[in-house]
């Protein structure tokens, strides 16, 4: 799965043998339920792939905490956290794929 952020939202895309997909997900504040509000914070635009088998993995941690915190950047693995209350936190971290053309460069 490639994950781009950029100013207009963050997009998961990818391809498969029957078809594709992609997901926009868009800044939002929800003035009445502020705990399903989605906040965007981006300091330069990053668009990296994936295993999708291990970034499901980390989804079952969900039902642990309300809030789930994606950390990326092109020089480091992304950081998956959960906030657990009173309790402390769970963090996944993976590594992007390589391209292969970028290694024989």
């Amino acid at each position: 799965v490639v994950i781009s952020v950029t100013k207009e939202g963050v997009k998961f895309s990818t391809k498969g043998d029957i078809g594709s997909a992609n997901i926009v997900c868009r800044q939002n504040t929800t003035v009445a339920k502020p705990e399903e509000s989605t906040i965007i914070e981006i300091k330069d635009p990053v668009s990296l792939t994936f295993a999708l088998r291990y970034l499901i993995s980390f989804t079952k941690a969900t039902p642990l905490s309300n809030t789930v915190t994606v950390s990326m950047s092109s020089d480091l693995p992304m950081v998956v956290e959960y906030k657990i209350a009173d309790m402390g936190y769970i963090r996944y971290y993976l590594a992007p794929k390589i391209d292969e053309d970028e290694d024989q460069a």
